[in-house]
Formats: C-alpha cells, structure tokens, sequence
C-alpha cells in the first residue's frame, strides 16, 4: 500500500494543506475563505456530474452528507479557526496527528481488528510527528478557545471517516463529493454570516496572486484531488491503515516549509520523519 501511486499522492496533497492556510489566511477570514474554497468545488463538479450524468447515491445522501460535515466543515472549520486564533501549528499539528490512534481505538466498531505490531506503528507514528513538530512547538497565544477548536477538529474528522467507512464507503465520486460539499456549505455559511459578517469580509478579502492562486489549489489539489484519493482509500483498505497516513504529512510539510520558506528542519525533524515512516510502514504493512 505504502509503494503505491495513490496513498504518496495523497500524502502529497494533504501535507500542502498547511501551506495553503499560510498563503490564504493573512488575506481572508477562515470561515470566508472555506465558503469560498466550498462554493467553488460546487461550481466546477455539478456541471460535470450533469454533463457525465454521474450516477446518484440513492439512499446514501443522508449518510454522505453527514460525512461531509464532519470531515470538511468540522475538521477544516476547526483547525482554521484555531491558527487564526494563535494556535501555533506545531502544537496544531501534533493534536490533529492523534487522529491514528483514536481510529484504532474505535476499529473494532467497523469490525477490524488492530494487530499488535500496528499498534508499535501507531506509538511510533506519533512520536515521529511529536518529534518534527518539536522544533516548532510553542505555546504562545495559546488559549483554551483554540485549542477546543483544535480537539474539536480532531474528533470531527475522526469520527467522519469512521461514520463513512461504515455507512457509505462504496458511492461515485463525483456525485458524493457534491453532497458533501454541498452538505459542509450549508453548515458553515450561517456561521461565516454570525461571526465574521460574511458580507463585510467578502468586501475585505484581498484578492492577491498569492491568495488566488491558494484558493485555486485548495479547491483543485485539496478539495477535490487529495479528497478523491482519501475515498479510494477508504473503499479498499482499513481505517485504521488510511489514517495512518496522515503520520506523514507534517514530516512532508515540514520538507515543503523548508523548501519554500526557509523554516528551519534539523536533525531531530529528520529522525522525527525516519520513524513516522516506520510507523506507517508497520501498520500498513500484510
């Protein structure tokens, strides 16, 4: 599994999610920008599904919605929200990096069984994301607001991949990310119109390159691109083997930050990553 095209792609993809928050928050509210990056998702795929006349997940809409909100607004919505607030994103990262563990926990509820040796995966999976987090880890402007927001987004997303890989695993792509979409829009516009006055922050958004060109990969590589690879690998692997993916992407955000930003990535940030991919590697490994 971990040699295949399709979880390195995805690892790719979800790990610029964190980039994207640096490019596109200075210039927009968090909830503003999600409507934005929602809206325009729904703009590109409904006309497909029509024109491709995608089939309709009858008697699943009511589950792939749920899913949705839990995995897109609940998750997206919370961690935003928390580094808007001073969340520093180590200490983001390293919460939202549990979310492993708790899947393993909650396993025997999809009827899977965690084996032992995943289990050290798990442990060493979290102490490598513990460790490339540790150079950047700070609690300044830490508040029990943004970290709620943070746990939050950690059960959310937890508990919409679970909620999925039980109740509505196998739909077309196409038509069930609408839904979801669609589903996690109708959730967060109301709040974007309460607590940022959705209007007066569309007026304020500042319509940069930089900001472009983040709302475009964040609808086109993210919402759409790393979203299909993750129900691909919901469909045909363990939850607990999917998630544990997720180990890599602050090692490979890490890489990316370095590259782009010049952020520091020392030794112990190396070693972290070493032992993330071991981690992974003994829970996905037959």
């Amino acid at each position: 599994m971990l040699l295949s095209p399709i979880p390195l792609f995805f690892v790719f993809l979800w790990s610029t999610g964190f980039i994207v928050a640096k490019f596109g928050l200075p210039y927009a509210p968090p909830l503003t920008f999600l409507v934005l990056r929602f809206a325009g998702v729904l703009l590109l795929l409904v006309p497909l599904i029509l024109v491709m006349r995608a089939p309709w997940p009858h008697g699943k809409v009511r589950h792939i919605a749920v899913a949705g909100v839990l995995v897109h607004a609940g998750y997206l919505a919370g961690v935003w929200c928390a580094i808007k607030l001073g969340m520093p994103a180590g200490l983001s990262a390293l919460i939202v990096g549990m979310q492993p563990i708790l899947t393993a926990f909650a396993a025997p509820l999809l009827g899977e069984t965690v084996r032992p040796r995943q289990w050290l995966g798990l442990v060493f999976g979290l102490g490598g994301v513990a460790l490339v987090v540790a150079a950047k880890m700070s609690l300044v402007g830490l508040s029990w607001q943004s970290l709620a927001l943070c746990v939050g987004a950690l059960c959310s997303i937890t508990a919409g991949t679970l909620y999925q890989k039980r109740y509505c695993a196998q739909f077309d792509l196409r038509a069930g990310t609408v839904i979801q979409y669609g589903a996690a829009a109708v959730v967060l516009l109301p709040l974007a119109i309460l607590f940022e006055g959705l209007t007066p922050a569309l007026a304020s958004v500042e319509w940069t390159p930089r900001f472009v060109g983040a709302l475009l990969w964040s609808i086109l590589a993210l919402s759409i691109g790393a979203i299909f690879l993750l129900f691909a690998l919901i469909r045909r692997s363990d939850a607990t083997q999917v998630t544990s993916l997720l180990y890599l992407t602050p090692p490979t955000t890490a890489v990316m930050a370095w590259l782009m930003f010049g952020e520091a990535f020392n030794w112990l940030g190396i070693a972290g990553m070493v032992l993330a991919v071991v981690g992974v590697i003994f829970v996905v490994k037959k």
